[in-house]
């Protein structure tokens, strides 16, 4: 099929739930906090919390992906002039920690989701079908974007595989961060609890949120000293995460929540373009205050 041609809305929508959304997979309630948004969110979102959230479109002529909603993302798209689109996010809601370490989740704009709506641009989103292990997803694409030879997916996550370890291409860790560094385009933050050198030469990519005790848990039963990943600060829900971490000698490398996870949203361009479709990836900011 050629690049820049027409989908019936409905069909792309099967065409995702029929390649991503395995049997038993879930996600978290993301709805109970839709004050703001629930007038414009699809009734089987509100159920499944999965899949098709604003349906705005009857047909689609161009795909934008994003990691989050953010008014920056969505008014980068008003301002492209396309109508009859789809915008495929990661996350259905804005992150940001910056406000408030306790508040990490915000409402899309409703003034900027009634654009949206007139102009038929729907949004779509796969949070764990994006996050369990496969092709397009989120710990292996920045995994292999590292240079990380992955060995096997692990780590239980709502019906999928959330995480990926491997062999990396470097001996020392700090030389890992620099290499992280470079790859996500700013300066990332090593919490160097563990020794200098990996153990084995394994380590554990968790994009996003590894900032969780049961995932280090994971790690110090499977002899692992090292775990890139996004969301490194310290606050009320990831002390004990460092707590365990320190104790069991684990290097925690974090990047942000949204450099970590960028990538799957870029690889998922060529996912839109092998059906045909125009597809396009938004960049966003970081919240350095994940690290």
């Amino acid at each position: 099929m050629r690049i820049g041609a027409i989908m019936k809305a409905t069909n792309l929508y099967s065409q995702l739930k029929h390649d991503f959304a395995k049997d038993g997979m879930t996600d978290f309630n993301w709805v109970a906090d839709m004050e703001d948004m629930a007038a414009f969110v699809c009734d089987d979102f509100k159920q499944h919390y999965i899949g098709l959230m604003c349906d705005f479109a009857y047909e689609i002529t161009k795909v934008y992906t994003a990691v989050f909603p953010s008014d920056a993302v969505l008014q980068k798209i008003l301002d492209d002039g396309t109508d009859d689109a789809m915008l495929f996010t990661h996350h259905p809601r804005v992150w940001d920690l910056s406000k408030n370490l306790s508040v990490a989740w915000y409402d899309i704009n409703t003034e900027i989701l009634q654009q949206l709506k007139q102009r038929r641009i729907s949004i779509f989103n796969y949070h764990v079908p994006l996050d369990s292990f496969g092709e397009y997803s989120t710990s292996k694409t920045l995994a292999e974007a590292v240079g990380i030879t992955i060995k096997e997916p692990f780590i239980p996550y709502y019906g999928g595989l959330c995480a990926v370890w491997g062999y990396a291409n470097v001996e020392y860790v700090q030389n890992l961060n620099n290499t992280y560094s470079q790859i996500v385009g700013h300066k990332t933050k090593l919490y160097k609890y563990g020794e200098d050198k990996l153990k084995d030469g394994k380590i554990a990519v968790v994009a996003g949120g590894g900032n969780d005790i049961n995932i280090l848990k994971e790690l110090a039963d499977s002899g692992i000293n090292t775990m890139i990943t996004g969301i490194t600060v310290t606050n009320d829900y990831s002390k004990p995460a460092h707590d365990f971490a320190k104790k069991h000698g684990i290097n925690l490398l974090g990047a942000t929540h949204y450099s970590s996870e960028k990538f799957a949203c870029i690889a998922m361009v060529n996912y839109f373009e092998k059906l045909g479709l125009d597809a396009e990836f938004v960049e966003d900011k970081p919240c350095f205050i994940d690290m």
